[in-house]
């Protein structure tokens, strides 16, 4: 398969790109900085997702060595961890502008190479600060909710090509993402989950390895939240 991955300079990006590198997969990641990630099967462009001429130029330039892309993981994003009284309102514009517009122009560019394959997939990412509603992530959850909207959107709209648009919302990961959220809040996030621990690498692995499955051609508009959150 031939996997455009974008954010995958490190965090979940990075594994996601190790995992399918490691499964003999041609691997296309993108981040803002330079990737030190070495391996035949790997290219790696310097794009922000956020600017459209950017994410042209990428797919562009993916076009031209590819005659086809089979999935598109729209993993690229930030997070906010503020009172809604102490966020500016630039970072929630930039938060929609990256998590959100990010994920849209993604699509919209590689959508015709997702069209020449014969089981395209698109998987986008949410966070289980959506459904519950988590103090002090306002502005993340709202841009995360639009990718939700996109999700379910691009699922009707592209079914005519067969594309299937899903989406994972993982748990807190030990990623830079969260790395200067308070333990204490970590800890009682947790506990509002049914599965009382933090998540993993490998979950979200295996929520995208069942959408990307052959046999997922009949799922698609869906949004699997991981830890039991619904």
């Amino acid at each position: 398969m031939i996997i455009v991955i974008t954010g995958s300079r490190k965090g979940i990006g990075r594994k996601l790109c190790e995992y399918y590198l490691s499964k003999g997969d041609i691997v296309i990641g993108c981040s803002r900085q330079e990737s030190d990630l070495q391996n035949k099967n790997y290219r790696h462009y310097i794009v922000d997702v956020s600017k459209e001429e950017s994410v042209q130029d990428f797919a562009s330039k993916v076009r031209k060595e590819f005659k086809a892309v089979d999935i598109l993981i729209n993993n690229a994003g930030a997070a906010s961890m503020n009172h809604f009284l102490f966020t500016p309102p630039q970072i929630a514009k930039e938060l929609m502008e990256l998590n959100y517009l990010g994920a849209f122009q993604c699509c919209r560019a590689f959508v015709n190479l997702l069209k020449k394959s014969q089981h395209p997939r698109i998987i986008n990412f949410s966070t289980i600060a959506v459904p519950l509603k988590l103090e002090g992530e306002l502005a993340y959850a709202a841009s995360k909710s639009a990718v939700e909207a996109l999700t379910k959107g691009l699922a009707k709209e592209l079914s005519q090509f067969k594309i299937t648009v899903n989406a994972v919302g993982p748990t807190p990961i030990p990623t830079d993402l969260i790395a200067r959220v308070p333990r204490e809040k970590l800890e009682a996030l947790k506990n509002q989950q049914t599965i009382k621990r933090f998540g993993e690498f490998e979950d979200v692995i295996n929520v995208i390895d069942f959408f990307i499955h052959p046999k997922s051609d009949f799922i698609t508009g869906q949004i699997i939240y991981l830890g039991g959150v619904n």
